[in-house]
């Protein structure tokens, strides 16, 4: 009874003691945990301010057939992270996530509503976590457990994933969506115009096979095609999930939606493998100039952005090639993004002291098609665990 007595006494006016203790929880079980007492509820929150880095859920097999394999994952591995999402990135393959009533371009036998998987996504994270979710012909995917594990080239069948991006310092990152009408003025109010911290824009047209999509699309990213940002993204089948919007017209209509990186600690890069890139040494030398750029490794994502053209038959039936070469160059950053219909992004560079290795003084051709654009984003130094 003695020793139950000072056990007690430990955990309840102990502080160092609690929160080595409760380090060693997941986040969903701290946050349960919080409620216990106050000691707890203020070691709770020391906690959560360290945990900085960024978590992510993969989804390589199939699941069941009235839902996608994304949202089992997703409500397993909720309870295992370590971090706190504010803003999640969620994309899946088109072919399985859509019903085949929905999808324009493809058909399949297996009928889902892709309203309801959305929603059953949505339902898993926090009330107050901003979710952006995109679906895609084909799925660029890191599995879980190491970032330095192999990233695979899924251009057929079930898969997904969601980026977990928790709140940190010296970094913020926010949603921007803009469809049928557009005028500059509409960048200033989202934060892409008239912010010397913004380093990264990440931008994803949805129903760009609409009359009119393209000419939308120049209309926002002229202004931003700036060398003092990275601009990169492609083209998807459709949007799915906007947690910061109640609005049901966007998606009957053509429209542009991403995520802003702002900080003065951010450094990023892209590279354009183009048409020039037909094998496995044309795709080394193309991130070896991504390389070259001396992005750190450590807290660093990468993001791939590929044209339903490319993969294993543009390359002679060799899969997983351009996954395969990010890695042998970058092994301990783990790579995500998809096979489009299109894709947006240069050769650029944007580093920690804002100086741009580029000479090229005129505007960039940002709109491609059968290319890959490879972008690394680094968000800075962090006292937590690295990606």
């Amino acid at each position: 009874m003695e020793s139950d007595g000072k056990g007690a006494y430990v955990l309840s006016n102990l502080a160092e003691v609690v929160e080595r203790i409760l380090s060693f929880l997941p986040t969903k079980a701290l946050l349960r945990a919080a409620c216990v007492c106050r000691l707890w509820r203020e070691c709770a929150r020391r906690l959560l301010r360290t945990q900085q880095s960024i978590a992510w859920v993969s989804a390589l097999e199939p699941g069941p057939s009235d839902s996608h394999s994304l949202v089992r994952a997703l409500a397993e591995e909720l309870e295992n992270v370590h971090v706190l999402p504010r803003i999640v990135l969620y994309i899946a393959d088109a072919g399985t996530f859509i019903g085949y009533e929905e999808c324009h371009r493809q058909k399949r036998a297996r009928k889902r509503n892709s309203k309801e998987t959305a929603i059953a996504l949505e339902k898993l994270l926090p009330k107050r976590c901003q979710v952006l979710g995109l679906v895609a012909p084909g799925i660029v995917v890191t599995p879980m457990g190491s970032s330095s594990n192999r990233p695979k080239e899924i251009e057929d069948g079930e898969a997904g994933f969601a980026l977990l991006f928790p709140k940190i310092d010296g970094v913020k990152i926010h949603t921007f969506h803009f469809f049928k009408v557009f005028d500059e003025s509409k960048l200033t109010e989202a934060g892409l115009k008239n912010n010397p911290e913004l380093r990264v824009v990440l931008l994803f047209v949805y129903n760009s096979w609409k009359p009119g999509a393209d000419r939308f699309l120049n209309q926002i990213i002229n202004p931003l095609n700036e060398k003092s940002i990275i601009l990169a993204g492609g083209y998807v089948e459709s949007l799915t999930s906007l947690t910061s919007e109640n609005n049901t017209e966007a998606g009957d209509s053509y429209g542009v939606v991403g995520l802003a990186f702002s900080g003065p600690q951010l450094q990023s890069a892209a590279v354009l493998l183009d048409q020039d890139v037909i094998d496995e040494r044309t795709v080394e030398a193309a991130m070896q100039r991504l390389k070259a750029a001396n992005i750190p490794e450590h807290h660093t994502i990468g993001f791939m952005f590929a044209c339903v053209g490319r993969g294993h038959q543009y390359y002679k039936t060799k899969r997983n090639l351009e996954a395969d070469a990010f890695r042998k160059f970058f092994p301990n950053v783990p790579l995500f993004g998809f096979f489009g219909h299109g894709e947006i992004g240069c050769d650029r560079i944007v580093t920690g002291n804002f100086i741009l290795r580029e000479c090229n003084d005129i505007k960039d051709d940002l709109l491609h098609g059968y290319t890959t654009v490879m972008t690394l984003i680094h968000l800075g130094s962090t006292k937590a665990n690295q990606v």
